[in-house]
């Protein structure tokens, strides 16, 4: 259900194949093979209390000015009922169905018709047809990476509605804000559906299935590693980063000219949260490439966790700070507006380094200076499903040496900026930080839990080499 990126600096040698059991640990890529009851307890949870976490959000913003506390008092002192906050509740719409139908349509052209040409003249970026990472069957996917070019694309239409055509309002998304909820939700639960039914029927590499039997678990976490319909519509890729990516500086955009149009004014609050996260977003399609080789694309196979949480989860929990603005405009003294931003900038600059410091490791082989000096690293090997052995280097130099996931530690001081934009009054904004927090907790978990059923005992030497998750001295 995120954005946010982790991946292992290693440059991979193959080695020679060698027949081995099944079970053994190169099937702990991605999600486990079986379902244990505490993992089965949290799926069930989240699939039947996510989609009412978002609603309960966006109703508590709709309805009573942001505030998560009120709803509950008056439920159970019973000056309200459930049916009386539904009935007030806007509901799908024609309008809002066809605004999302048109802009999934949009998406889905820029992305499988559109080769890219921004790498042809921006110096440094990545574009056009690219390799993605080993697969556990071995497979090596290719993917047109066009999505910089999508999000230009896309916004030079805003502002050219904006200020030239006026086809529309600019606050469209906001004044659709609820009925395009349910187009969102629709299109999470249809896509995660056709996904598990794919999987079963015609999937694009069987190899990369996989299969509990436990169908909630399935479902959720999903069975094909990769799917796809024909060459280059990649379903991870694309709803990673569209629609809901792309949507995220449109949804503050149309914020904020909400705010222009009820204040005549735009706070340097909503301006603050219009460019540090307008970086974020920047940042991930100028190295969508990259991304390529990050746990998302790496090790999540396509199931409901992404397929609604891309649709749903993201562009409407991760733009609260946006939408909380709109109730409550907060205008910040010169002091406190500079030091969020060096915060949030701060945060974003150990995020990109940390994540360029790894990626120039893998690409050089560890043939480069790190802070001056030629890095240090662990030695790892380990197998594919296939039997094919092959070679990685885990570096323990720079950021890499401070803590296993120091990038994180960036991300979390740039959600905690964002947060701290909208001041105190609420703490409704204030979820975005809570949850990266436990996200990036569980991700870092999560993400070792794997690499030391891949790596075995060379990564319980790389830990003891780097005993910090992500505070150095702390945690």
């Amino acid at each position: 259900m995120a954005a946010h990126q982790d991946k292992r600096p290693s440059e991979e040698r193959k080695h020679k194949s060698t027949q081995n059991d099944p079970r053994t640990p190169q099937v702990q890529w991605g999600r486990a093979w079986e379902v244990d009851w505490f993992s089965l307890a949290s799926i069930l949870f989240l699939l039947a209390f996510a989609p009412l976490i978002v609603y309960y959000f966006i109703m508590s913003c709709d309805q009573y000015q942001c505030s998560l506390i009120d709803p509950l008092i008056e439920l159970l002192t019973g000056n309200k009922h459930l049916s009386d906050i539904w009935n007030k509740t806007p509901m799908l719409t024609y309008r809002a169905a066809g605004i999302y139908t048109l802009w999934v349509t949009f998406q889905v052209f820029l992305y499988v018709f559109i080769p890219d040409f921004c790498h042809k003249f921006l110096p440094g970026y990545v574009g056009g047809v690219q390799e993605g990472a080993i697969t556990p069957a071995g497979v090596v996917n290719k993917y047109e990476i066009n999505g910089l070019q999508a999000w230009i694309i896309t916004h030079v239409l805003w502002f050219a509605n904006a200020y030239y055509f006026h086809w529309f309002s600019p606050t469209i998304i906001f004044d659709n804000w609820i009925p395009l909820l349910w187009c969102a939700n629709i299109l999470g639960y249809a896509v995660s559906t056709f996904a598990m039914i794919k999987s079963y029927f015609f999937p694009t590499n069987a190899k990369d299935c996989k299969f509990t039997g436990n169908f909630f678990y399935d479902y959720m976490m999903g069975i094909e590693f990769n799917p796809r319909i024909g060459k280059w519509f990649d379903f991870k890729l694309f709803f990673n980063g569209r629609p809901g990516i792309v949507a995220w500086t449109l949804i503050n955009l149309s914020y904020a000219a909400k705010q222009q149009e009820l204040y005549d004014q735009v706070t340097n609050s909503m301006i603050l949260v219009n460019v540090l996260q307008g970086i974020y977003v920047l940042d991930f399609f100028w190295n969508e490439a990259w991304y390529l080789k990050t746990i998302d694309i790496c090790h999540d196979h396509f199931g409901w966790y992404l397929g609604w949480g891309d649709c749903v989860w993201l562009p409407y929990l991760y733009t609260l700070q946006g939408l909380y603005l709109v109730y409550h405009p907060v205008q910040l003294c010169t002091a406190n507006a500079i030091g969020i931003l060096m915060l949030g900038l701060i945060g974003y600059y150990i995020f990109r380094m940390t994540n360029h410091q790894k990626d120039l490791f893998r690409r050089t082989n560890g043939n480069c200076k790190i802070w001056g000096k030629k890095p240090e690293y662990i030695e790892c090997s380990y197998m594919s499903v296939d039997g094919t052995k092959y070679y990685s280097k885990l570096m323990t130099s720079g950021f890499w040496g401070w803590a296993r996931h120091f990038n994180y530690t960036g991300d979390l001081m740039g959600s905690l900026a964002y947060c701290l934009t909208c001041g105190f009054e609420h703490i409704l904004p204030y979820f975005y930080i809570v949850y990266m927090t436990i996200l990036l907790i569980h991700r870092c978990i999560r993400d070792e839990h794997r690499c030391f059923s891949k790596y075995g005992k060379d990564w319980k030497r790389y830990t003891a080499a780097v005993p910090y998750r992500l505070i150095p001295g702390i945690f």
